[in-house]
């Protein structure tokens, strides 16, 4: 599988059926996705928490770290995708409305270069 290939749709069905087969809907509420959510989150944040700019890039070079963070990515993106599985969210028309507002709120003229 790779990103290229890969569509939205399929991902979710892979929670989806992981989910399932576990039995666990029904501990699966909005409330306690998104916490598992945060959590991840926050184990993700672990890997750079102390690192400078510099060493945080590094760690694109780094196998043994970039796995390691790439197994927390994909633990965000497991509850991100539950979270749309029970709510019943489409992914992509969210990123699409989402985007949309970004572009109007941070237009490329204005931001270019800049993070304010």
């Amino acid at each position: 599988m790779n990103d290229q290939e890969t569509p939205l749709g399929e991902l979710r069905e892979m929670v989806r059926e992981f989910v399932g087969e576990r039995d666990w809907k029904q501990f699966h509420t909005p409330k306690n996705i998104s916490m598992a959510l945060a959590i991840e989150a926050a184990e993700l944040m672990e890997h750079f928490q102390w690192l400078t700019p510099e060493q945080s890039r590094a760690v694109a070079k780094q196998d043994k770290e970039l796995a390691a963070v790439a197994e927390e990515l994909a633990d965000v993106v497991c509850y991100a995708f539950a979270l749309a599985n029970e709510l019943e969210i489409d992914v992509a028309a969210a990123m699409e409305l989402k985007m949309g507002k970004n572009r109007q709120k941070y237009p490329a003229d204005k931001y270019r270069g800049k993070y304010k």
